[in-house]
Order: C-alpha cells, then structure tokens, then sequence
C-alpha cells in the first residue's frame, strides 16, 4: 500500500526508528527524536545500498518519488545514485568556490604586492562597487561575454566611459587567471573590444615653459586666496614633478634633509620601484616651511588632509590651479610634460637623465639593469638647475634658452 501525504505527516516518533514503506525501495524512516528522512533501498554490483533522498516535508512525497525514479534511471545506466549524489555536491562546492567573486580576489591577492597602494585600492573599488553587486556569486565558467556587457554598460550609462573600459579590462584579467587555474575556458571580455563607447584621448593640460612665469607668479600673489599647504603642494610639484599620488601621499619619514634626497619607497610607485628623488635648495625651503605648517597636526603627512590622518585630495591641486585661471590650461599631472619640455630643450640634458628623475625606465640596455639610484647625481644638478631656473624666469631674468646654461657657467 503506498503512502498518502496524510499518513507521512500523521506518523510519530516512537522509542525505535522505523520504515513507512511506499514501494519501489521508497520509504519513511521515522527516527525516535522525530526525524523523518526519505531513502531508497537499492542493489548495486550486487551489494545492498542505501540512497538517502532528504527530510520530510522540506522533501514532500511527490518529490520523493520523482527523486527515486530519477535514481532508478542512474542504476539502468550503471551509476551508483549515492556516488552520483556526491559528486553533485562536491561539484556545488567547486563553483561556489569558482564564482566571479572568489576568483577575482584570488587574483587580487596575487597581483597586490605588484602595485603601488592607490592602483591597489582603485582595483578592489572598482570590482566592489560595479562588478561585484551583478556577478559576484555566478561560476566564472557560466559567465558569458552578453553578462560581463550588461554589467559594464551600467558603467557607461552614467557616462563613465573611460571607467568601463578599464574595468573590462580588470575583468579581463580575472578571466584570464580563471582560465590558467581551469575554473574557465574563455576569456569573454575578450569578445568586447569594440562593444564600449569611446572617447578621443586626451593629454593632461600643460602649459608651455614660457608661460611658467605667470603659474608661478599667480601662486606667489594668491589672488585665489590658497591655503600655504596647497601653494606649496603646487611648488613642489612643479620643483619635482613626481606624480601627483607621489606628491600628496609624501610622507615626512621619507624626505631626508640632511642629504637632500626624498625615497619614495616601492610599494607607492607606479612600477614597484623605489625611487629617489634628489632635493634643490628650493625644493628642500618649501618643505621646511610646510612642516612648520603642519607642525601642530603631529602627522607624517607631509600634505595632510582636512582629516589630519589622512592624505590631501587629489582634487585639492586640480581645484586650485582652476581657481587661479588655469582651467583647461594645466593640471597636477601636467608638471611633468612642462618640466620634461623644459629641461630638455632649455637646459639641454639627455632625454635618459630626465626619464631616471620621471621614474620612467630608460631606454636601451639600461632599462633593464634599471635601479633607483641611476644618474643620481647627474639628477642631482639637474634639479638645482631647474630650481635656478624657474627662479630667473620667475623674477624677470632674461633667459636665452640655448645660451642658459653658459650663462649659469655650466659647462
């Protein structure tokens, strides 16, 4: 007689486990604290086996009966239902472990000593804030390239355009780890080239070396009315022209006076190389005055936010040269091609000694011998001479560019 969903929900625990039998090997184990699982009594290579269905009534009768049919399937094929039970689970396990998420950290991880701490927590922000929401718990393998587009147009959608092919782009790299691990077999951001909008690059803002002098005047006036922390962020950046990341997140325990050098060390570089940075006279005044500034803030940031624990804005030198009639004109990244303009074609010095002071690898065989202190002390001098330099421009000094150098008594 086979079982009703009455009698199965009717059935009490009694003081020894026993069978409510439905036929075809399908029966009710009623266990004395009240249990009730579904299993299956089969023969298997000629051994008695057991196939546990699941409890009852997360398990309702009709769905126990499919189940042992579905298992009496597996055993005309010769699969042991038990065994093909197991394998399913440990295959739920293996994708809940390969998921997009679970992946894209794993590669994280491994990639992080490689980069500088902002291009680590850009990465992360990138993949928590508008990949991870959409995809997080999908099996990479079950990813395909219409899903990642979906994701990355949401990107788009708030015209971001430039953000969403960078994040293709870390996505790209996921995937391709998945695939060296063998928890995928393609690539789908690979298949997006070309979906995304784009925009014509842009070059940062620069002004030319003859329009130095009215940057640096408008800085001295502060008709925009700057906080001395900003001017000397502007000074200083365009003194060393670093990286404007390099520039804000300096730290005093890195700047040493007495030898006139900063050592920015590798794990806040671009290329994970520690860098020096030879000090002018100029450059090393503009930081005595701006730890006197800060000097109550008891923070080793040489350009502490409005959080003293934390670093100046990346905005904050943008802003500020926009406030003082630079919009459009130059930016905090544009130091660098004014001061590289400069030194190469008024001071005449080698493009190799200008790329070593840019962190830039050179050329030629010496990029890959590259070490920190490469040309230091041709740097070295060519740092004070562009101090100098702006100095004389600055002040109203005639400067022949060819001739400056011969002027100075620099042979």
């Amino acid at each position: 007689m086979k079982l009703t969903h009455l009698a199965c929900k009717n059935a009490k625990s009694a003081a020894k486990q026993y069978k409510l039998t439905d036929g075809a090997g399908l029966y009710l184990l009623v266990k004395p604290n009240g249990a009730k699982i579904w299993q299956m009594k089969y023969a298997f290579l000629g051994k008695e086996k057991t196939f546990s269905i699941g409890q009852y009534p997360l398990v309702g009768l009709l769905e126990a009966r499919e189940a042992r049919d579905a298992a009496k399937k597996l055993l005309m094929q010769g699969i042991d239902p038990t065994n093909a039970k197991k394998q399913e689970k440990r295959l739920a396990v293996r994708n809940a472990q390969n998921t997009f998420k679970a992946t894209a950290l794993e590669w994280y991880d491994t990639k992080k000593p490689e980069w500088s701490e902002s291009h680590a927590k850009n990465v992360l922000h990138r993949l928590e804030t508008d990949i991870f929401p959409h995809i997080a718990n999908w099996p990479i393998k079950d990813i395909k390239a219409p899903d990642l587009l979906d994701v990355l147009r949401k990107i788009e959608k708030r015209g971001a355009w430039d953000l969403a092919i960078r994040t293709r782009q870390i996505c790209g790299q996921v995937f391709r780890y998945g695939i060296q691990l063998g928890r995928c077999e393609r690539n789908p951001a690979e298949d997006l080239h070309g979906a995304l909008k784009t925009r014509k690059t842009e070059h940062y803002a620069a002004i030319t070396p003859d329009e130095l002098p009215e940057l640096v005047q408008a800085v001295h006036r502060n008709d925009a009315r700057l906080y001395p922390s900003t001017r000397n962020a502007i000074l200083l950046s365009l003194l060393l022209f670093q990286r404007p990341t390099e520039i804000r997140e300096a730290k005093w325990s890195e700047i040493d006076f007495n030898k006139g050098l900063w050592t920015i060390p590798p794990e806040r570089m671009k290329k994970r190389l520690e860098h020096i940075v030879p000090l002018s006279r100029q450059a090393i005044q503009i930081l005595w005055e701006q730890k006197e500034e800060v000097r109550l803030l008891k923070t080793d940031w040489v350009y502490p936010g409005l959080r003293p624990r934390k670093a100046m804005s990346n905005n904050t030198v943008r802003i500020a040269l926009q406030k003082l009639g630079f919009k459009g004109r130059m930016t905090a990244h544009g130091f660098r091609a004014l001061a590289r303009t400069a030194i190469r074609e008024v001071l005449d010095y080698p493009p190799d000694v200008i790329e070593a002071q840019l962190a830039h690898k050179p050329s030629g065989p010496l990029g890959a011998t590259y070490d920190r202190s490469v040309f230091l002390k041709q740097r070295a001098a060519m740092m004070q001479e562009w101090a100098d330099y702006v100095d004389t421009v600055t002040t109203g000094g005639t400067v022949i560019h060819a001739n400056f150098k011969k002027e100075r008594g620099v042979v």
